[in-house]
């Protein structure tokens, strides 16, 4: 019996190709970096799915009712276009009623639902986004396993913020984008609308405001976790700490940029002084005839010496003054989400977890 029967025919002789990961003088050849976020990014991303999914469809249910909106609304003035009810003067008609009343209806939807809700949103960011962030991880010990690997604190600390921080920012960016859209083309320019912009639930959802907002909301909530360690009290504490920032900037807010003081006729039927329209009227009060300013607060108890008052006085923002303002206020905000986040990697580092 022949040797190739059992053994099978010959190879044909010829060069070797090396296995893979060696090379064909036996040394192994350099693994290929994978594609892919690694170490630290990847174990956060990892933590961090089902939070940037629930952003992402939350962004995308409230980017589909902002869009219902406006494209509901324009039809409708489409409507009173076509059937001549678009003038305030038309309204009496039964017809143009009722297409008005829609309109109105729509632009409440906005005003009355969506506004509040987009104000809120800072206040949930800390309490469901930042305040379990790292109270999580402090409680069930898993803080002191991921800095037990080679990733330093401040590494990890940095990559742990920057997946929702980044999340954040871009989810209320298109917000904030949206509501713009829809409160300039839908409500200010619409045929019904009364929403001037320095109203308290409109301001928040204008401009730069719920991105400044929702970055110190998360910024306050990833402290008070740290702090506190606990998840359900970081929840509850992160919300209550919010919400007093925010009333207490909406007390300050008047005075982030000059004001402007006027003096005018006292008008009886218009109540004293008034301001242009949209703006916000934050102070007024009379000018008696020998020249004594009483404010609004003064006159409640001497209501017949500001009846007769010949002139009034009133200190307002104009609308031109809500981007200035708005950018004052988050300006600070940028300083003090800034000053949060360095005691953060502050506590972390002299803690040592």
């Amino acid at each position: 019996m022949s040797t190739s029967t059992l053994t099978g025919p010959a190879t044909p002789a010829g060069p070797t190709t090396p296995a893979s990961g060696q090379r064909a003088n036996g040394r192994a050849a350099p693994a290929r970096p994978g594609r892919g976020p690694s170490g630290a990014l990847w174990l956060v991303l990892r933590q961090n799915r089902a939070t940037i999914r629930s952003v992402a469809i939350l962004l995308v249910l409230a980017a589909a009712v902002l869009a219902a909106i406006h494209v509901l609304v324009q039809d409708r003035i489409g409507v009173m276009h076509r059937t001549s009810c678009y003038t305030p003067a038309s309204w009496e008609r039964i017809e143009c009623r009722v297409q008005a009343g829609r309109v109105e209806l729509l632009a409440r939807m906005f005003t009355d639902i969506l506004q509040p809700a987009v104000t809120a949103v800072p206040v949930l960011i800390g309490m469901f986004l930042g305040g379990p962030l790292l109270a999580q991880e402090y409680e069930r010990g898993t803080v002191r396993l991921v800095l037990a690997q080679s990733v330093s604190p401040r590494r990890w600390l940095a990559t742990r913020l920057a997946v929702p921080a980044a999340a954040v920012l871009l989810a209320t960016a298109v917000l904030s984008a949206l509501t713009n859209w829809v409160w300039w083309t839908d409500i200010l320019h619409g045929p019904v609308g009364f929403d001037p912009p320095f109203q308290a639930f409109t301001y928040p959802v204008l401009g730069v405001a719920p991105i400044a907002w929702s970055l110190f909301g998360l910024a306050v909530g990833v402290l008070v976790g740290q702090l506190l360690r606990r998840t359900v009290a970081a929840v509850l504490v992160s919300g209550a700490a919010v919400l007093l920032a925010q009333a207490v900037i909406f007390a300050w807010r008047p005075f982030l940029w000059p004001m402007i003081e006027e003096e005018q006729p006292f008008n009886n039927r218009m109540g004293g002084f008034v301001q242009p329209a949209n703006a916000w009227l934050v102070e007024r009060g009379v000018v008696l005839a020998d020249g004594t300013r009483l404010s609004s607060d003064e006159c409640v108890n001497a209501a017949d010496v500001c009846n007769n008052a010949p002139t009034s006085w009133g200190q307002y923002h104009p609308v031109s003054h809500l981007v200035p303002v708005q950018l004052v206020e988050a300006g600070l905000l940028v300083v003090l989400t800034a000053a949060v986040v360095a005691l953060v990697f502050r506590r972390l580092a002299r803690a040592g977890v």
